[in-house]
C-alpha cells in the first residue's frame, strides 16, 4: 500500500507544479482578453464622447440624461445604451486595474472576482504556457506545495478512519444466530 501511496504522491507532485506553472499564462492571456474587451468598449464610446465634447462641454453624463429624458423611445434608449456602455468600460478598468498587481495578487483576484464568460473564453482559446519568471516558478511550487499538503491530509485522515473501522469491526462480537421460539 506504501508503494501506491508514493507513487500517487509523486504523480500528484508532478502534475501539480505543473498545473501552478500553468497558472501564470492563463492570467495573461486573460488579462490580454480583458484588455482587448476594454480597448473595443472604449472605442464604442468614443463617438458619444465626441458628441458629448460638441455639444455638452465633454459631459457625458449630461448626453446620457439629455437622450433619457427624450420622450423619444428610440432616443431613449439610446440614452440607455450610452448608459450600459459607460458602466462596462468603468467595470472593465476597474479590472485591469486589480489585474496589475504582483502574479500572486492577480491569482487571488481572479480566484475571489471571476467573470464566468470571459474565463470561458480564455479557457476556449487558451494557450499553455509555462511561466519561467522567478514569481512564476514560486506560484508553481507552492501551488504544488498546498496540492500536496491536502492530499496528504486526506490520505491520512482516510487511513486513520479506515483503521478505526477495521478495529471496531474486528472488536465486535459476530452476530449470533436466532433460536426459532416454539410457541404453544
Amino acid at each position: 500500500m506504501s508503494y501506491v501511496r508514493g507513487l500517487i504522491d509523486r504523480l500528484l507532485l508532478i502534475c501539480a507544479v505543473v498545473a501552478g506553472g500553468l497558472v501564470p499564462g492563463f492570467i495573461s492571456q486573460y488579462r490580454q482578453r480583458l484588455g482587448g474587451r476594454l480597448d473595443q468598449a472604449r472605442i464604442d464610446l468614443a463617438p458619444w464622447q465626441k458628441i458629448a465634447d460638441q455639444y455638452f462641454h465633454g459631459d457625458l453624463g449630461r448626453l446620457i440624461q439629455y437622450h433619457l429624458a427624450s420622450r423619444d423611445p428610440t432616443f431613449h434608449a439610446e440614452g440607455a445604451a450610452i448608459q450600459a456602455l459607460v458602466a462596462s468600460v468603468r467595470h472593465l478598468q476597474i479590472e485591469m486595474a486589480a489585474l496589475h498587481g504582483s502574479l500572486f495578487q492577480q491569482a487571488a483576484y481572479l480566484a475571489l472576482h471571476p467573470d464566468p464568460n470571459l474565463m470561458r473564453a480564455t479557457l476556449g482559446d487558451w494557450v499553455p504556457t509555462f511561466g519561467l519568471s522567478a514569481e512564476a516558478i514560486l506560484f508553481a511550487l507552492i501551488f504544488a506545495a498546498g496540492l500536496w499538503l491536502i492530499f496528504q491530509a486526506s490520505w491520512s485522515l482516510t487511513a486513520a478512519g479506515s483503521r478505526h473501522i477495521a478495529s471496531r469491526w474486528r472488536r465486535s462480537p459476530p452476530p449470533q444466530p436466532k433460536t426459532p421460539s416454539i410457541s404453544r
